[in-house]
């Protein structure tokens, strides 16, 4: 089989190669007209494949060395209590999206990650039995299919990640843990590192932190479960793959607390000049996979990929429109644009609002 000669997850990030994620898909889609905010749910999948494989392409274009399936709230508990898609099983959403993501990742090398994300059952039911059977529909699913490894992603309870990484770890694929928390830990105060060690001794192979809060915020919780993992004489590979916007509340329960969420986000916007210090500090924390998720398209990828150029070795396709940090500015017919084109300038940039009356933090957020 094809997926044989391909390059797992684990040699790269062995072999001290940076893996470039791709990243965001709901909030993208929803607002490209895919996807029904509230709900979250993935149908596109298969009612405009289309759309969603043209998301892909981006990303992959981008510089993104994973494509993973559009799969987030693709349980049939959230199905079913969203009621947006009585007429599509989960099963046809699951195997739909591997199918997509398979087809745009053969067009250029890369990997296919199968995603599960929380469950409304760990919530309301709380029993390992349900929401592991939940996790084991899912898994089936995608091993039908052709994909790489597993990510467990927008969890905000360990104990549910953990149950999760126990599930995906019997299918012999590597599985990647990624939780939606805070600094402070997770939604009942575990904190960072013990929340890394719990995950690993589960079997997670790959750790990290995905969306909730901005970059920055989540490469410092990351350093914490490095930290933990260090002390309690563990290793695993760490990855991070934050929101897209600026958030320096730093709230536990995250941007969904805030009150632009999720309609009014747009002033929050992170630059493609603050993903280049993003990628950056990640890089020297350590961090080898580095991707992003709500809130991050297809050109913050490519700032990733040409931040880390030299430490990959190439830039990525979509860097043929792009000057690098402004360079085509040179042939503006404005001088005052072409001042514009050099790295200082942008580095040094304090983007302001365009709104009067707008303050840098919200002072009306949930805690």
């Amino acid at each position: 089989m094809e997926s044989k000669k391909r390059r797992g997850i684990l040699e790269r990030l062995n072999a001290g190669e940076v893996i470039v994620g791709d990243g965001g898909y709901v909030m993208q889609l929803e607002r490209r007209g895919y996807v029904k905010a509230g709900h979250w749910t993935p149908e596109a999948a298969v009612e405009h494949p289309e759309a969603v494989r043209q998301l892909h392409r981006e990303f992959l274009r981008a510089g993104a060395n994973v494509i993973q399936t559009f799969t987030f709230y693709c349980s049939e508990d959230k199905l079913e209590i969203s009621g947006n898609v009585p007429n599509i099983t989960g099963a046809q959403i699951n195997e739909a999206a591997c199918d997509l993501a398979r087809e745009v990742a053969n067009e250029g090398g890369a990997l296919v990650a199968g995603c599960v994300s929380k469950t409304p059952c760990y919530v309301t039911s709380h029993s390992e039995t349900e929401v592991k059977a939940i996790f084991k529909k899912q898994m089936d699913d995608f091993l039908k299919k052709d994909i790489d490894f597993f990510i467990v992603e927008f969890v905000d309870h360990v104990e549910e990640a953990v149950w999760a990484v126990e599930v995906l770890k019997t299918s012999g694929k590597t599985v990647g843990a990624t939780l939606c928390i805070s600094p402070h830990g997770d939604m009942k105060g575990v904190p960072p590192g013990e929340c890394a060690v719990r995950l690993v001794k589960a079997g997670a192979d790959i750790v990290g932190i995905n969306c909730h809060l901005d970059p920055m915020t989540c490469v410092r919780t990351v350093k914490l479960m490095k930290e933990g993992l260090e002390k309690a004489g563990l290793k695993a590979h760490l990855m991070v793959q934050p929101l897209g916007f600026h958030t320096p509340e730093c709230n536990l329960g995250g941007y969904t607390s805030l009150p632009e969420y999720p309609f009014a986000m747009e002033t929050r916007a992170i630059t493609r000049w603050d993903i280049h210090e993003y990628a950056r500090e990640a890089y020297n924390a350590g961090i080898r996979y580095i991707g992003g998720c709500c809130g991050f398209e297809a050109y913050h990828i490519r700032a990733i990929a040409e931040e880390l150029a030299a430490e990959r070795g190439f830039l990525p396709p979509a860097s043929e429109k792009h000057g690098l940090w402004g360079a085509a500015l040179e042939m503006h017919t404005k001088p005052w644009v072409r001042a514009r084109a050099r790295r200082e300038y942008w580095e040094n940039l304090l983007p302001a609002s365009g709104r009067p009356p707008s303050v840098f933090i919200s002072c009306k957020h949930n805690k």
